[in-house]
């Protein structure tokens, strides 16, 4: 056992302090949603820095700069929260990062070059406070409920991360575009007078999430219980942290059953990391979506997403998280199947399908139909791939390490994801094929999947 940990049992939280725990995600889900990914992001790239290629890079660089130190740090604080016991004063420390960085983005007002160095680090130090928090929330997972309903609670908070995302977007939707729901006569104007030329709502949406956060955290620091303070200074955190991570590295033979399920993570959630992020582009490129068309297409992706997470958590509790894991994976493999098997004038690589009329419903083709039929099969995986891929950490972590490995975790989910992107890239600028370069995601889903077969659902032993 390693110096200064303890395993004596700790009874399960109330269905309160469950319920709390759970809320964390509904409360930082709207950064991803309306900052990170369908509001803000497009904003600052293709309008505060005015150049399309220059802003995708700008952006680029906000996201890798948060990986690569969310990958350096997550172990060893995971480690160090373990040495002193308690979580939710990292927990605090990192939520305050995330509500500072959201609240700077209102300053990034459009055709400000000057500011676009300053708001890209507000982005990164929102991006690194949102993943070492949940870092820290996840490790509380193990400590707050019985082992035989992680899953339910793990698939609870995604579920209600996705509600929140859903909800939020929905929120920004009305107030960007009135008419359609009945409060104004057109969309001249967003809501609440704000000022479409200087895009207020664009800027509001980085304080609207630090609020939302604010808000729906608290629940969690008032009733989801802490870890026992240990009786060591920060500073002796530090070190012991410091010192049981080496340890560990030194150990990671000891860990080999852990590793390899770390290892098939770094795999599988590339390649659903890379096929939800290209599947729209492959669609924009395949039928000509329009930017509303992908909009609607991710809320209804999102949208299934929601019972999938719900479900998958039932699943993990009966089944076992690794067979959850392997049946989301198998229904993802699947999924990308069936996507790169659309075309312009194919489905199921094969069937021929009619011309694509330009003037279409929505989703009006019958190669339409097909992609959708299987994009949801993807957006009903993801959720419960996802909940029980974290599931399963808490399961194999020894009782006296979950913060370490949930940091371990967190460094395996961030160190090869720039991997499927990069083979994408490369393999559609080789063969000329979009096709092609989605299906690239495939090699990632099916090692992974693979690899996760040899793993044992077992606790591993300090």
């Amino acid at each position: 056992m390693i110096a200064g940990h303890s395993t004596e049992p700790r009874a399960e939280a109330s269905k309160l302090g469950q319920l709390s725990w759970a809320l964390f995600d509904w409360a930082n889900q709207p950064f991803f949603t309306i900052v990170t990914t369908f509001i803000f992001a497009p904003y600052f790239a293709n309008v505060m820095v005015g150049d399309p290629v220059k802003g995708q890079a700008a952006w680029a660089f906000t996201q890798s700069t948060a990986g690569v130190l969310i990958a350096l740090m997550s172990p060893f604080l995971g480690a160090m929260a373990d040495a002193g016991g308690r979580r939710k004063p990292y927990i605090f420390a990192f939520q305050l990062l995330l509500g500072l960085g959201c609240g700077a983005l209102w300053w990034a007002y459009p055709g400000r070059p000057d500011l676009v160095g300053p708001i890209s680090w507000a982005v990164v130090v929102a991006t690194i406070g949102a993943e070492m928090s949940i870092v820290f929330n996840n490790a509380q997972l193990p400590n707050i409920v019985r082992p035989q309903r992680m899953g339910w609670l793990s698939g609870l908070g995604w579920g209600l991360g996705y509600c929140g995302g859903l909800i939020s977007l929905f929120i920004v939707l009305t107030v960007s575009m009135p008419s359609i729901f009945g409060l104004a006569a057109t969309n001249d104007q967003p809501l609440f007078g704000l000022d479409a030329r200087t895009n207020e709502l664009e800027r509001l949406v980085g304080p609207a999430s630090a609020l939302w956060l604010a808000v729906f955290v608290i629940p969690m620091f008032l009733f989801t219980p802490d870890m026992a303070r240990r009786n060591v200074s920060l500073l002796g955190a530090a070190k012991n942290g410091g010192l049981a991570l080496v340890h560990t590295v030194r150990r990671l033979g000891h860990f080999k059953n852990a590793l390899r399920y770390l290892i098939a993570f770094m795999l599988y959630n590339d390649g659903l990391a890379a096929i939800i992020a290209f599947g729209g582009v492959y669609a924009a490129a395949t039928f000509g979506w329009s930017t509303v068309t992908l909009g609607i297409f991710g809320i209804i992706l999102t949208v299934f997403a929601i019972p999938g997470a719900f479900l998958g958590g039932r699943l993990d509790d009966h089944i076992g998280s690794k067979r959850t894991v392997q049946l989301a994976i198998l229904g993802v493999i699947i999924a990308t199947l069936g996507i790169v098997g659309v075309s312009d004038d194919r489905v199921l690589f094969l069937v021929p399908a009619g011309e694509l009329v330009p003037n279409r419903p929505l989703f009006g083709s019958l190669q339409e139909k097909v992609f959708m039929a299987f994009a949801l099969l993807l957006g009903f995986c993801m959720g419960p791939m996802q909940a029980a891929s974290r599931t399963l950490v808490g399961r194999l972590a020894p009782e006296s390490m979950s913060g370490e490995f949930f940091g371990l975790f967190a460094l395996s989910g961030r160190a090869t994801a720039w991997m499927a992107p990069f083979a994408i890239g490369v393999i559609t600028t080789s063969t000329g094929s979009n096709r092609l370069g989605v299906a690239c995601v495939l090699f990632f889903l099916v090692l992974g999947f693979c690899l996760l077969w040899g793993v044992r659902e077992e606790r591993a032993t300090a």
